[in-house]
């Protein structure tokens, strides 16, 4: 196998954009002044993981202060050259955004691109393809590595048979807190009682994490996650969704006759940043997700040349999220939340206006990601180990050291002991 780390690293100049339902707005971002930003101590506990081949870090960020991310990133990175990073930013993407796009003249929207959570994957997962490697790990920014065996870990049963005879192509690890516990903490408010998952999620973690080490899963965690090419170069993410993408590949992956298997022996410490996008917009965000996921699912069991997803088949978590009575959910948590929290404005006009806007947008979007996935196989294929693009992409991906050692050899013809290393331009 030849794998690769991939990490999304999320920038912004000033305060957390906010945006309700709207496109390239995340649930966190890092200031670019940060002392001590998230993707240092990333890639930092990376050091001491064996097996290392490369680091992919993609640069997500608005285009007033892509530049001051890039260089931030850049400087980061430096400091980790045993990682061999590659960053990918706006120049490297638009390489494989322009050749994904000639292949797909008639896709609406950014499919692969630095720019919607399910497109940052799929640029992720296309430059993968392009340098060659036949995996790929997600792993996210706000997330530190716990020991030097995860990379053997994540590989660990890819591509193999479990003892039923079936293929291991996806599988998900899971994230535990500061204190150890993979169990998240349930939330008792009056005005949650419709929109907390702790106590189906607990459920479905308590088995899985009890069962032999690997079992069929309805969840995946994106920022601990394995995939081989033969499912990434076969199913894409969707671009369409607004969060929760790595959720929803599941579903994909489901629909297309493959499954995510969970690995209860793989792990990594979450630590969420204090930066966060407000309430209201998460809540926003997650009623796009939620009224899209089930129309999708609806497009997606119509389809006969596809597998069934079956409620019972999600039980009992997601499906009380993807199927039709999430409509109430998201009204009467808007509601609640009017009634009761300190941003009620924005409940009221999401309660009046936004969740008719999500409900728009799940009818008219939910076919989208069919006509997308169908052409997916040809674009991998198109894309593998392409030269072309593979130099471009080198060229000022790549970072260097900023001081490089030179021989005593060197030193005889006169010149200094340390040189400055080839920068690309970068500072």
């Amino acid at each position: 196998m030849n794998p690769v780390v991939v990490i999304p690293s999320y920038w912004t100049e000033g305060a957390q954009p906010d945006g309700l339902g709207k496109p390239g707005v995340y649930d966190y971002a890092t200031p670019i002044g940060k002392p001590l930003p998230e993707l240092e101590l990333c890639l930092s506990s990376l050091e001491q993981v064996r097996g290392i081949i490369r680091v992919i870090v993609l640069v997500v960020a608005p285009p007033s202060c892509e530049e001051s991310a890039r260089a931030r990133v850049n400087s980061i990175c430096r400091a980790h050259e045993d990682l061999n990073p590659l960053v990918i930013g706006q120049q490297e993407a638009a390489h494989v955004t322009s050749a994904v796009e000639r292949m797909l003249p008639n896709v609406v929207g950014e499919s692969v691109a630095l720019r919607g959570y399910g497109a940052i994957k799929n640029l992720g997962l296309a430059v993968a393809a392009i340098m060659g490697h036949d995996v790929v790990v997600f792993l996210d920014d706000d997330n530190v590595v716990l020991d030097q065996d995860f990379l053997l870990n994540a590989v660990y049963g890819l591509g193999s048979l479990n003892r039923q005879g079936q293929h291991i192509s996806a599988k998900s690890g899971y994230f535990v807190d500061a204190s150890g516990s993979a169990l998240p903490r349930p939330s008792a408010a009056w005005s949650e009682r419709y929109w907390s998952k702790a106590g189906e999620f607990t459920k479905v973690m308590e088995r899985m994490l009890s069962a032999t080490r690997f079992s069929r899963s309805n969840h995946m965690c994106g920022g601990c996650c394995a995939l081989h090419a033969e499912a990434f170069a076969r199913v894409p993410f969707d671009p369409y969704i607004t969060r929760g993408e790595d959720l929803d590949y599941v579903f994909d992956l489901r629909a297309f006759g493959l499954d995510v298997w969970f690995d209860n022996a793989w792990s990594v410490r979450s630590q969420p940043p204090e930066e966060t996008a407000s309430g209201p917009s998460l809540f926003m965000q997650d009623a796009y997700r939620w009224l899209y996921e089930y129309r999708k699912l609806e497009a997606l069991n119509a389809r006969r040349d596809l597998r069934t997803i079956t409620r019972e088949s999600l039980m009992p978590y997601p499906a009380p999220w993807v199927f039709p009575e999430v409509r109430q959910r998201v009204f009467k948590t808007a509601h609640r939340r009017m009634l009761t929290g300190p941003d009620r404005l924005a409940y009221l006009r999401i309660l009046t206006r936004g969740r008719h806007e999500a409900e728009r947008y799940a009818r008219t979007a939910s076919a989208r990601y069919l006509s997308f996935a169908m052409a997916w196989s040809g674009i991998m294929a198109s894309l593998w180990e392409d030269r072309y693009l593979r130099a471009a992409i080198l060229k000022t991906g790549e970072v260097a050291p900023i001081l490089q050692k030179v021989t005593p050899a060197d030193l005889s013809g006169g010149i200094s002991a340390d040189i400055s290393g080839n920068l690309g331009g970068d500072l």
